[in-house]
């Protein structure tokens, strides 16, 4: 038996892999505790929520591990066979007092990944640029068609738009013609006033025609413009959110490289950081940070996922529907003239040129 150490406990049973699910940080011969790196999502460390990145680990199944390296405890964890004891002691510490302490340094690291993140990574390495990587990041490519769709929506908007206006005008000519063969008609007799006449209505009938394409064809604009003026920059808005969160997740993970180096270089010369020295209290709260921050990142990203899926399919349940209603009202148009048309077979026209001759 190990003589009592006093801390909180829990036990974890091992995955089917054999692990608990965490890495350990500290120990000897720099550091006078062992602590939780992090925590892996889906293993019993993680299922269980207990031990948090910056934790100290006290103790293994009773047995103390002051003195031990990281090395060290990880074997001994390793050779302990069914369930897993931890004496720990929480990380007591604010992280929100910390991310004000440090909001500078956070700030010009989510601006540094940022800008890294439009450049390629053959220009940021010529430029000696440090960064964090997201490896498998398929919700860029997801980002990409979503923005491409939007692109697409916008440029239809724009195109019908100009469409409209341009049949506007031309609806505008037929209304004009039809009142211009009502006075040529006024001016003929017999068989040639009742044939401009005819043709004269005809022309008021497309004009009629017309009016009643662009009233049944402008909600099905509204209805594709609802997309483009909503649901896209709704989705943007969340977008930033989570690319905001991920610049923050990614700046807590260059920081800590950044200490890691650190500690790396003054190792190797034999002289230990006094931070390191003193239990590494604030590695051990940036731990925290980025723990939290990635949590926040994965909240948001799985939030981005679910939204993108379901703006996918409304994006091609509604382009479908409206383009179909867009094709049946451009049909009945086009069939409703053509009929007009069959109906106003007035030629050929007899005209007495003599009167055109005298009203000229």
């Amino acid at each position: 038996m190990y003589p009592a150490i006093p801390g909180s406990t829990v036990s974890l049973q091992r995955g089917s892999d054999g692990m608990v699910g965490l890495t350990i940080g500290g120990g000897a011969p720099y550091c006078p505790c062992l602590y939780v790196v992090q925590v892996f999502e889906n293993t019993p460390a993680w299922k269980d929520g207990t031990l948090n990145a910056g934790d100290e680990l006290m103790a293994v199944n009773g047995r103390s591990l002051r003195g031990m390296t990281k090395v060290q405890a990880a074997k001994f964890i390793q050779r302990i066979d069914g369930e897993v004891t931890f004496t720990y002691a929480k990380l007591t510490t604010d992280t929100n007092h910390f991310k004000e302490a440090k909001t500078l340094d956070m700030v010009m690291k989510k601006i540094k990944h940022k800008c890294i993140e439009r450049m390629s990574s053959t220009t940021a390495d010529k430029l000696g640029l440090t960064r964090a990587v997201l490896c498998n990041d398929d919700l860029a490519k997801k980002l990409e068609e979503f923005e491409k769709n939007a692109r697409f929506y916008k440029d239809l908007i724009i195109r019908t738009h100009f469409l409209f206006m341009d049949f506007s005008a031309a609806n505008h000519v037929q209304k004009g013609m039809g009142d211009l063969f009502s006075q040529i008609a006024v001016r003929e007799k017999a068989a040639a006033n009742e044939a401009f006449t005819m043709f004269a209505g005809a022309h008021r009938h497309y004009h009629k025609a017309g009016v009643e394409f662009q009233k049944n064809a402008a909600p099905i604009m509204n209805k594709l413009g609802t997309y483009l003026h909503k649901a896209v920059p709704d989705m943007r808005l969340t977008i930033k959110k989570y690319a905001n969160a991920k610049f923050e997740y990614l700046a807590y993970c260059l920081k800590i490289k950044e200490m890691d180096d650190e500690e790396y270089t003054f190792n190797s010369l034999d002289d230990p950081l006094p931070r390191v020295e003193e239990g590494n209290y604030e590695y051990r709260v940036v731990l925290r940070c980025r723990e939290e921050a990635r949590a926040h990142f994965l909240q948001l990203r799985s939030d981005v996922r679910v939204k993108l899926q379901l703006l996918n399919s409304k994006h091609v349940q509604d382009l479908t529907e409206q383009l179909e209603r867009w094709t049946r009202v451009l049909l009945g148009y086009y069939e409703e003239c053509l009929d007009i048309s069959n109906k106003a077979n007035v030629f050929p026209i007899d005209i007495d040129l003599s009167t055109v001759v005298d009203a000229q």
